[in-house]
């Protein structure tokens, strides 16, 4: 089994070797991401980050239920 893999690894390098450099490197991407120090970080940073971000109102003059500035109460 292992000498099949390898001689279709030769013929395919032969043949097309960029194909087979770009698989290899989008399978090593792939199996690498995990592993990687900053997943960790992008996680965090997603869950923290608002998803839906305020917008402002434009005031009319007639919104008294609207505070004018968002610490007031």
């Amino acid at each position: 089994m292992a000498r099949r893999i390898a001689t279709f690894l030769k013929d395919a390098w032969a043949k097309e070797p960029v194909l087979v450099l770009s698989f290899s490197i989008t399978g090593l991407a792939v199996i690498l991401h995990p592993p990687n120090p900053y997943t960790k970080y992008t996680a965090m940073t997603k869950q923290v980050t608002p998803y839906n971000y305020p917008v402002p109102i434009e005031d009319n003059g007639n919104m008294p239920d609207v505070p004018s500035h968002p610490q007031d109460p």
